[in-house]
């Protein structure tokens, strides 16, 4: 019999207000993961011969997430997708940091199979991130629908990689990115768009999930996919400092150079428009690189990505030929320095990007 394992993580989709009308005020994490299953309607027929377990990772907001729980979060899921018998998993989570969590689980299983953590089919399977924009105890909750949209793409054979369902959109970790405060459609995958819809309990895929998976980069070679897990496995490992700075009228670098007094060990710059800097801050970038220090810029806009060919020192954060947003670069350079991609020689070869 084949299972699916919900893995709980806290967030919205487990908070709890004290007035069903109040979407705002709650507490988030605070409903235990089989409480939350139980509010899912007709989930057992939905799951037909499909056996559910369920595990409570964490129990925090979203915007608390820190290293500790994403080393606890990519082990458990090795631990399940290793087992030939399960399908594949659910991950409930807040939004606020669903895109950074989408996209290290990512990375995480484009190297299991180079690190030798997993078989290469146990890391293409499914892992589906369901959220909710209202609490648990709302009037207009989605999570319960957000849950059995995740369940039904799990079902679904063509299913691959890490995804995120909501608001009856299946969206890819590549292109996830939260872009409302408060609308319960908060997520778009920009100019990419969506993967599939989930209508009535049924996915109709517009691109295939599976189309970058098994590409190779840096990250996913043998030496240091193992030193990245390797690394993620010991409890005591210190995780680099790598910040965001935006770029902005009037920056002349002093917050950079603030980090790079302080100790940083990796800068992305959010660029304006087409991952532009001001000059004084591109000047700062530079010195920052010729002490070894990476720096990769990007563009703060919210749609769209960052086009190449522009000429700066600094190089555009790139990752399989797709130009990252912010977030994802931050944790892309965080997960390459674990592994020993970076930092100085990586960081100013690229500079033609």
């Amino acid at each position: 019999m084949k299972k699916i394992v919900v893995l709980a993580t806290g967030g919205t989709i487990a908070g709890a207000s004290a007035s069903a009308a109040d979407g705002v005020a709650y507490r988030a994490g605070e409903v235990p993961v089989g409480a939350l299953l139980e509010q899912v309607p007709g989930l057992q027929q939905l799951l037909g011969d499909c056996a559910l377990a369920a595990e409570q990772v964490a129990q925090v907001n979203s915007k608390d997430m820190d290293y500790a729980l994403w080393q606890r979060l990519a082990l458990r899921c090795t631990h399940w997708l290793a087992q030939d018998d399960v399908q594949g998993l659910v991950i409930t989570h807040g939004t606020d940091t669903l895109e950074e969590t989408a996209w290290f689980l990512q990375r995480m299983l484009d190297v299991a199979a180079s690190a030798g953590v997993l078989r290469a089919e146990q890391a293409r399977k499914p892992v589906v991130l369901s959220s909710a924009m209202r609490p648990s105890t709302a009037r207009l909750s989605d999570g319960s629908q957000n849950l059995a949209d995740a369940v039904s793409v799990l079902l679904d054979s063509r299913a691959s990689g890490v995804l995120a369902v909501a608001a009856g959109h299946v969206h890819a970790a590549c292109d996830v990115h939260k872009v409302q405060p408060y609308r319960v459609d908060a997520f778009s995958s920009g100019d990419a768009g969506v993967l599939a819809h989930v209508e009535e309990g049924v996915v109709r895929w517009l691109r295939d999930p599976a189309a970058r998976m098994g590409q190779a980069d840096d990250l996913a070679t043998a030496a240091p996919a193992q030193a990245l897990w390797n690394a993620v496995q010991d409890e005591e490992t210190q995780w680099p400092w790598v910040e965001i700075l935006v770029s902005h009228a009037g920056n002349v670098g002093r917050s950079l150079r603030a980090c790079q007094q302080a100790g940083v060990q990796g800068v992305v710059l959010a660029g304006s428009g087409n991952a532009t800097l001001h000059e004084q801050l591109e000047q700062a970038a530079s010195a920052l690189m010729q002490q070894g220090v990476p720096v990769w810029r990007s563009s703060r806009c919210l749609e769209g990505r960052a086009v190449p060919g522009a000429e700066s020192p600094v190089p555009l954060a790139v990752c399989r030929g797709q130009v990252l947003r912010p977030v994802q670069a931050r944790t892309e350079m965080v997960l390459q320095l674990l592994a020993g991609v970076l930092p100085a020689e990586a960081a100013t070869a690229k500079t033609s990007a």
